[in-house]
């Protein structure tokens, strides 16, 4: 088996006990207020959780954007159970909210990348950008070792979701940032192929480190601005 080969298959499911330990380990830099940060005149960006998280779980995330000088804001509807029919409709709304008169940066972690990428191809010109962060955007949605209990809580098959789901790039600058280092999602899954995303940068990180480790936040903002100047 090559590395290719390699990269299609999910991670051992044994992996998903060290990601919960890590995230487990780090739960209590989640503490803070969970309003809007970042200078008031920053360009307005959204988080957006993954699979069983919430705004919580990206705050260490979302205190590296406001430092890089982005007015960041919460998605702000509890915790991340899958997706539904109305997914797309709501992130809309709460972009209307958050920027009425401008387009929004969509950060997604994992499940909250899908979501981003959707809400891009809806609603493109609501969206500045997409950045996913070991999001499985691409190829079979089997590929993670978590798929069964997201059907158990979601409700519904990871091949059958209640909102369509493309794996080609939405009409607006995407990044996709990936790990093999990922413990939950295979890196062919987050990577996706050449014309699925703008870009493909690979990190050196676990999937929960995405949300809640600060070195992996600090470098995801550099990632972010470095895109965002040469995005098409």
């Amino acid at each position: 088996m090559n590395i290719s080969d390699r990269d299609e298959l999910p991670p051992p499911s044994w992996r998903r006990m060290s990601e919960a330990a890590w995230l487990a380990s780090r739960v209590w830099r989640g503490v803070g207020h969970l309003g809007p940060r970042g200078p008031e005149g920053g360009s307005p960006a959204l988080v957006i959780p993954g699979f069983i998280a919430n705004d919580r779980t990206t705050m260490e995330l979302r205190r590296a954007l406001a430092e890089g000088g982005w007015r960041v804001h919460p998605w702000d509807q509890g915790w991340n159970m899958g997706a539904r029919s109305d997914t797309v409709e709501r992130l809309k709304q709460r972009i209307d909210a958050i920027a009425p008169d401008a387009p929004v940066l969509l950060v997604g972690w994992s499940l909250g990348g899908v979501f981003a990428r959707e809400m891009a191809r809806a609603h493109p010109e609501r969206v500045k950008a997409v950045v996913t962060l070991g999001s499985p955007f691409s190829g079979d949605p089997h590929s993670n070792n978590v798929w069964r209990l997201y059907e158990w809580i979601a409700g519904h098959p990871v091949d059958a979701p209640p909102i369509e789901h493309h794996p080609d790039k939405p009409p607006v600058p995407t990044l996709a940032i990936w790990s093999r280092q990922d413990g939950i999602v295979s890196p062919r899954a987050a990577r996706g192929l050449a014309h699925e995303s703008d870009k493909a940068v690979e990190f050196e990180c676990g999937h929960m480190a995405f949300g809640v480790s600060r070195r992996t936040a600090k470098a995801v903002v550099r990632e972010i601005d470095s895109f965002l100047k040469s995005a098409p």
